[in-house]
């Protein structure tokens, strides 16, 4: 019996007061955890693009259609040309506007202005190359008919900014502040990122310097060596290779096993090659060193008929550029009377960049040619620097960096005749370095020419305008023809070849001209029918300028030839295999070098002849899930400490000291491997550590030092490529945002493929889009991004292309009017406002 003033027993399904004002804080929390979120999502939805209907738009003179795809790719149909670029700027902000802010305030170094003071040293840097003044300049040389369609392009994106004020990207609002008007400069500002993107700039130039006074001219040469017994120079001549019959032959098949287009999903056209495993559920501990950067690239490739199923030439092109959420490209369909070409665009840039017309096809790989030199200046107590006239005066250029929530800071930029003075940039460097670039020059954009040409001719034509950055450019038509075209302002040199850093105070090394067009690499139906590059070396024998210092390895092109030139006849799921071959010669060729150390030394450790049978059985192929390539990389990296800290020092153990004394790490060069292939094949004694009595010995130490590692698992087995080199994308602003982030990117994923094989995939780099271009019908031609067209994480096309990219199938380019009709998902009128 319970009495009065009997304390009443919890009741089972009714919580005590204690426990009541003990939930009340967690409940409120969850209040306000989905108050926020709801905020978001509300903020994010507004800000989503009107898809279908009649939309007024101020700035229009005439209606203009936009239909779109079930990716949400636009086709955007206007009455002339200044509403179709209007229009293209108006779309392209309405998916990518915060993108579009954010690649121009990185470019022009007004980052801290939204994120604050810990992007200063970058806006420093920016401020002191001066994009912003060169793409003024660019602005200043171009056309009045190219000025004009940049404005129309402008206003276009600011008709969109000025109707959408309260309802732009979410990213904003986290951000608290609102994007000013875009410009011509904006647009010619984010080409001249693009520009430095592809620069080498001159730190190893200065880097070289050093290792020549400490090493020696001879080893020097060696380290740097700029061109292989494998190169492809696409203007000699080639001839048909006869089918592999190495050991990689297993992979030819599998590129061989599919010729047909088969229906894939969303009517993706399917060739899934060497699918990666699941997302990583946490950053792997055991990556390489921050330092240790595997190299990436591009690949395109065109073949003529006699090579193909259809009887046409295929063009394909995958551009290997760093990673970014949402990425770089926008794909889009322009169409104003003749004028009608697809592709991808650059946000902030009108035109389309890499793509095709109803004629011709087109598709990029960077040269890296040296465009860009250090001169040492002279400078006297009275700030004055000597040039051959004497002393004069330097000129000043004042940069104000604008820093969210702190005072202003003003940087002064010293300028020489040659450039700005960029010591600053260069870390342990006391000596006053100007740096000379062709951007300073003032750069053309030729891409209404490009869009527009229709044969070989007008193609070449327009190309002579493309002053930076130098690209690789093959070509074909609707005729059979294919061809090539190296392009960009190179300089001539009174003398040297801009390797090393140069005395500015005379003459002896300035730039006395451009390489004239019509004597830069080009062939026009090569007898092959085939043309490839991958940014290594396009210069043949006895050419008479020098264009780069620094080639890529030619591991991919190599493979690429071999492949083309197997005698196959291809359709357009075959280019798509060879985009994502991952077969590496080069690491198979060091594998089967430290597998033959390990078997020829006295007494191997029973973990070095573990990791060998490993590598023995190995087919070459960097496939996620195998550790052969693991131990095949870290033992080439182990191989080359051996080999360069003797000559170069021990590395510090603070590597990211800005004033690191010169070490075995800091040699960095694209054609590295060919340096190691060299020594390896020709086994120089003035190479060998004199710890070792030959290479053998020196080789299998350099297995030894992985497989004992701290890092190294029980199993070799284990160690598994994919989570060495996982790909990393991820939204800048929302991915920072706990458990929003699991839907703004896809985070860190196991892949496949390395910088080495055809499919150059990194870390933070990789195959920016993937084109094929079927001239026999351009309709079916296929193209997909890395994630999707809109930069709206609530878009259905935020990353519905993620899963082509990163499993390896792709999607159809729909360009003739009934194609474009046919897959129309949306239709949207923008209409003069009146």
């Amino acid at each position: 019996m319970v009495t009065a003033g009997t304390p009443l027993p919890d009741s089972p399904s009714r919580p005590s007061r204690g426990r009541r004002s003990a939930l009340v804080p967690g409940f409120l929390l969850l209040l306000a955890i989905l108050g926020a979120a709801a905020w978001l999502y509300s903020l994010a939805h507004s800000a989503l693009p009107q898809l279908d209907g009649q939309l007024q738009v101020q700035g229009l003179s005439a209606p203009v259609t936009v239909t779109r795809d079930g990716r949400g790719v636009p086709t955007i149909e206007a009455a002339n040309l200044a509403d179709l670029f209007f229009a293209q700027g108006y779309v392209t902000a309405e998916d990518r506007l915060f993108e579009m802010d954010g690649m121009r305030r990185f470019a022009a170094g007004d980052l801290s202005e939204i994120i604050g003071d810990s992007q200063l040293a970058h806006d420093r840097a920016q401020r002191i190359l001066g994009l912003r003044p060169a793409a003024r300049k660019a602005v200043e040389l171009a056309s009045a008919e190219d000025r004009a369609r940049f404005e129309a392009y402008a206003r276009g994106v600011n008709s969109y900014i000025e109707s959408h004020g309260t309802r732009l990207a979410l990213e904003f609002r986290i951000l608290r502040y609102s994007p000013r008007p875009w410009t011509p400069e904006d647009s010619m500002l984010v080409a001249s990122q693009m520009v430095e993107d592809l620069s080498a700039g001159p730190q190893n130039a200065l880097t070289r310097e050093k290792v020549r006074a400490k090493i020696g001219p001879e080893l020097t040469a060696d380290l740097y060596v700029n061109s292989s017994w494998r190169d492809h120079p696409p203007t000699a001549s080639h001839s048909v290779l006869e089918q592999n019959s190495g050991k990689d032959d297993k992979n030819d098949d599998k590129d061989e096993d599919n010729d047909d287009e088969d229906s894939g999903p969303d009517n993706s056209v399917a060739r899934r090659t060497d699918i990666p495993p699941p997302p990583l559920s946490s950053p792997p501990s055991d990556l390489f060193p921050e330092d240790f950067r595997l190299p990436a690239g591009s690949n395109n490739w065109v073949v003529s008929g006699a090579h193909t199923v259809s009887g046409k030439p295929l063009l394909s092109n995958d551009m290997h550029l760093g990673h970014q959420m949402p990425n770089l490209w926008y794909e889009a369909h322009l169409r104003c009377g003749d004028f009608d070409v697809a592709g991808v665009t650059l946000p902030g840039l009108p035109y389309v960049v890499v793509g095709h017309n109803q004629r011709i096809a087109w598709g990029f790989t960077n040269i890296g040619p040296t465009v860009e030199d250090a001169y040492v200046e002279t400078f006297n107590a009275d700030g004055q620097y000597l040039t051959p006239d004497g002393w004069k005066q330097p000129e000043h250029r004042r940069e104000v960096i604008h820093v969210k929530g702190k005072p202003d800071v003003v940087v002064d930029v010293t300028l020489t005749r040659h450039g700005p003075m960029v010591n600053e940039l260069q870390p342990g460097e006391t000596r006053k370095i100007a740096l000379r670039w062709t951007l300073y020059d003032g750069i053309r954009n030729p891409f209404f020419a490009v869009n527009s040409a229709q044969n070989w001719e007008q193609f070449r034509r327009a190309f002579s305008e493309l002053d930076a950055p130098a690209q690789n450019v093959v070509y074909a038509d609707v005729d059979g023809n294919i061809g090539y075209q190296a392009t960009g302002k190179i300089p001539i040199r009174a003398a040297g070849d801009g390797s090393l850093p140069e005395d500015g105070s005379d003459n002896a090394h300035e730039w006395k001209s451009y390489i004239p067009f019509d004597q830069l690499p080009s062939v026009f139906n090569p007898p092959s029918g085939i043309v490839a590059t991958a940014n290594s070396r396009i210069t043949p024998d006895g050419y008479p300028h020098s264009i780069s210092t620094e080639w890529e390895a030619p591991w991919r092109s190599d493979r690429i030839y071999r492949v083309l030139s197997s005698g196959k006849k291809f359709a357009p799921a075959d280019m798509l295999a060879l985009q994502t071959d991952i077969f590496s010669e080069a690491d198979r060729f060091f594998a089967e070098r430290f597998v033959y150390a390990v078997d020829h030394v006295k007494n191997p450790s029973a973990r070095a002849k573990a990791a060998a049978e490993i590598m023995r059985q190995w087919d070459g192929r960097m496939t996620a899930d195998s550790a052969a390539p693991t131990l095949s990389v870290r033992s080439r990296e182990q191989l080359t400490r051996l080999l360069l800290e003797p000559k170069l020092g021990a590395a510090p153990n603070d590597s990211k000291q800005a004033d690191a004394p010169l070490s075995w790490k800091s040699y960095r060069w694209a054609m590295r491997t060919v340096w190691l292939e060299n020594l390896i094949q020709h086994q120089y004694q003035r190479w060998l550590p004199q710890a070792y009595p030959n290479y053998d010995e020196l080789l299998s130490t350099a297995v030894e030092a992985v497989v004992s590692s701290p890092n190294a698992p029980q199993d070799l087995n284990a160690w598994k490529w994919g989570q060495q080199n996982p790909v990393e994308i991820q939204n800048p602003v929302l991915g920072q945002i706990p458990i929003l982030n699991r839907w703004t990117g896809p985070g860190m994923r196991e892949q496949s493929g390395s910088g080495y094989t055809v499919k150059a995939s990194t870390r933070h780099e990789g195959p920016s889009e993937r084109m094929t271009t079927d001239l026999s019908n351009l309709d079916q031609s296929t193209l997909n991004l890395v994630t999707g067209e809109a930069g709206n994480f609530l878009s259905p096309h935020y990353m519905d292309q993620w899963g082509a990219w990163y499993e390896g199938y792709t999607f159809p380019l729909p360009f003739s009017p009934q194609a474009v009709e046919k897959t129309q998902v949306h239709r949207l009128v923008l209409e003069p406002a009146k």
